[in-house]
């Protein structure tokens, strides 16, 4: 059975000094939440709170409904896999996985019975009689995980636990980390600040910043219709354009913008002329072929990665400010060389001044 987690206004304090800012979130049963932003938003605070390993400050923490704030960590309910593996050096990792049931006295047919069937999800039963020296990073880290699973919690809380791991392996452990979602059904909160993780793991995706909820939603939800320039710059890679614009005249229906030395027509309400907006493009929504959308901008060439199935151009505009542009396949252009960029109309967003989507 799957668990719900509410948090209500719930508030961080360090002495006199706010970190989380009376946060509103619910987490619905067998949910797999992603908490992601920069450095220092407190994600991995939020994610410490839930697990009782810092006190709530204010507010209230639900776990199926029940008040938790005063609930010790143990009795959450609650499995927690780190950033460090944390494994026991002088124990093998049947041993290090049968560790904390030996300590909370389980019967040791239970335990054997728990240890296979974590071994088995995370297909680590030839490893059981390794020690944690001779195992790769992978390999430590299905076990941490494993550590987790064989304590049958209602929820599973990840704090960055790929972060050690190489390209290749961390690409590989977020599929077993979502497949293993799949299987188990639990409740699961994951914290990374990478938001390629995020965007393929998650049901629902957490935006955070100082301490504040910038957005809820779907992965594409949010890729699709930010709600402000932060949320819009840092989801999705390559991460968004921005160009300064200013508003050069407007009525209800639509506004002539001009952007990147260029006049463009936008078909949205977006202020009064004289305004000063920004508008956003995704470097995959820019276009360098006639007929590939409206015309943006006159381009300069200045670097071209060729990446096999795609290539980045990144150019300057007329008034001097950076585009990327992202083409699929392989293009051959020269340094130095100009190009129009064209924009899909449909597929563009315009900020106020205060950063919010229009």
């Amino acid at each position: 059975m799957s668990t719900s987690v509410v948090l209500q206004q719930v508030v961080k304090k360090y002495g006199d000094v706010e970190v989380i800012h009376g946060v509103d979130l619910t987490i619905d049963p067998g949910e797999f939440t992603v908490f992601v932003g920069p450095s220092g938003c407190g994600k991995s605070t939020l994610l410490r709170m839930i697990a009782g390993l810092e006190p709530i400050s204010g507010g209230a923490l639900l776990i199926d409904g029940e008040r938790m704030n005063e609930v010790p960590a143990a009795k959450r309910g609650i499995a927690m896999v780190f950033q460090s593996y944390a494994l026991y050096p002088h124990m093998n990792v049947y041993q290090n996985l049968a560790f904390g049931l030996e300590t909370a006295r389980f019967p040791k047919a239970e335990i054997e019975q728990r240890v296979q069937r974590a071994a088995e999800i995370l297909r680590i039963e030839p490893l059981l009689k390794r020690k944690p020296k001779q195992l790769s990073g992978g390999q430590r880290q299905r076990v941490a995980i494993g550590r987790a699973i064989v304590r049958e919690p209602r929820i599973f809380l990840f704090d960055e636990p790929l972060s050690n791991l190489d390209a290749e392996l961390r690409v590989q452990m977020r599929v077993e980390i979502a497949k293993l979602h799949n299987d188990l059904g639990n409740t699961m909160i994951y914290v990374t600040h990478d938001q390629v993780e995020a965007m393929t793991m998650a049901d629902k995706i957490v935006v955070l910043q100082a301490g504040i909820i910038e957005q809820v939603g779907a992965p594409l939800e949010l890729y699709n219709n930010p709600r402000n320039r932060f949320v819009a710059g840092f989801i999705g890679s390559p991460k968004m354009n921005f160009l300064e614009a200013t508003v050069e005249n407007a009525d209800g229906a639509g506004a002539k913008l001009r952007a990147g030395g260029s006049e463009i027509v936008v078909n949205r309400a977006v202020g009064a002329g004289g305004d000063a907006v920004t508008f956003g493009v995704r470097p995959e929504h820019i276009g360098i072929v006639e007929g590939s959308g409206v015309p943006l901008a006159e381009v300069k060439v200045d670097l071209v990665e060729q990446l096999g199935g795609q290539t980045m151009v990144y150019t300057t505009t007329g008034d001097g400010q950076p585009l990327t542009i992202a083409v699929d396949g392989q293009r051959s252009l020269a340094l130095g060389s100009t190009l129009t960029a064209y924009v899909d109309p449909a597929r563009y967003h315009v900020f106020a001044k205060d950063g919010q989507a229009i």
